[in-house]
């Protein structure tokens, strides 16, 4: 009978301590799965470096230094140096020649006008409107601009016992609307001026401002307060109060207001609800992402000197 062949060493079935104790033992030879990890790791912890320099380059519209950047995001400048520059290359950031100061780019405002369509902007402009209507009583609204217009995209009926009758995707010019005097106060001064040179300004009721020159005074002073109003320039018994909302970047991106009839919305009843608006609106423009709001709402920042 054959004696059953002897093992070699190598050949012997491993036992489950000594499986135990190889696993605590670290081996020689690298891990391919510990090499993946340790690159996963690096690249989240790159991934949460780069955007937490973008939130910090968003939050400086007149754009910010490299040591500065550095300073506030915590990491050592050669860190953000190389970070930054990739992220110039991609488009994301631009680099002031001159200054050499970081400011947001061009792909970066795309990917946020993909993200806050229409739907969007309706669907975070609506219960904000409803509260509005809520406590004020009065219809409230929230316009874009489109072309030289603007176009209601949200509205809610408030409880006071006369409500207008707009519907949502109306156009309304912008001249004689509060909601159309804070998106022309919100243009660039060249803007401004090319808006004045081929639109003609039309009158809706004999208070419409049809002169250019007193529009202009007008916008200065809504520049100055952030806040427009609408005495019967469109509707003859409608008045109307209106706001800027304003997006991350601290661009204005619509109009928030409130509009009632002539004689419920007294100037001193406009002046009340006014404080309804502004409240509302930040809420609003805190949803599209805007920072500073304090600072935001001292005023459009534009000069208007430039267009006397």
């Amino acid at each position: 009978m054959k004696s059953p062949t002897k093992l070699k060493t190598s050949d012997k079935p491993v036992t489950a301590r000594k499986t135990a104790i190889a696993r605590l033992i670290p081996s020689g030879e690298p891990n391919i799965d510990d090499d993946a990890e340790d690159r996963q790791r690096s690249g989240v912890q790159s991934l949460g470096r780069a955007f937490a320099i973008l939130e910090e380059v968003a939050r400086h519209r007149e754009g910010i230094g490299l040591a500065e950047l550095s300073k506030r995001v915590g990491l050592h400048n050669s860190t953000t140096f190389h970070l930054a520059k990739t992220m110039v290359s991609l488009g994301y950031l631009r680099q002031e020649r001159d200054s050499k100061r970081y400011r947001v780019g061009r792909p970066l405002f795309a990917l946020a006008a993909s993200a806050l369509d229409e739907i969007e902007m309706v669907n975070l402009a609506t219960p904000v409107l409803e509260d509005l209507s809520r406590e004020s009583g009065e219809s409230g609204h929230f316009a874009v601009r489109m072309g030289d217009s603007v176009i209601v995209i949200a509205r809610t009926s408030g409880t006071g016992a006369f409500q207008l009758t707009d519907r949502v995707g109306v156009v309304r010019p912008a001249h004689c609307t509060a909601l159309g005097k804070i998106i022309l106060a919100s243009l660039r001064p060249d803007q401004l001026k090319r808006f004045l040179e081929r639109v003609e300004l039309k009158p809706s009721t004999k208070k419409s401002i049809t002169e250019p020159s007193v529009l202009l005074r007008e916008i200065a002073e809504i520049r100055r307060s952030a806040i427009a109003f609408d005495d019967g320039e469109f509707n003859p018994e409608v008045r109307c109060v209106a706001v800027p909302v304003y997006n991350f970047t601290g661009d204005v991106i619509g109009a928030l207001g409130i509009s009632g009839p002539i004689w419920r919305m007294s100037d001193q009843m406009l002046q009340s609800r006014a404080k309804l608006v502004q409240t509302a609106a930040n809420r609003l423009s805190a949803e599209f992402g805007a920072k500073d709001l304090k600072n935001l709402n001292n005023g459009l920042n534009k000069d208007p000197a430039k267009l006397a």
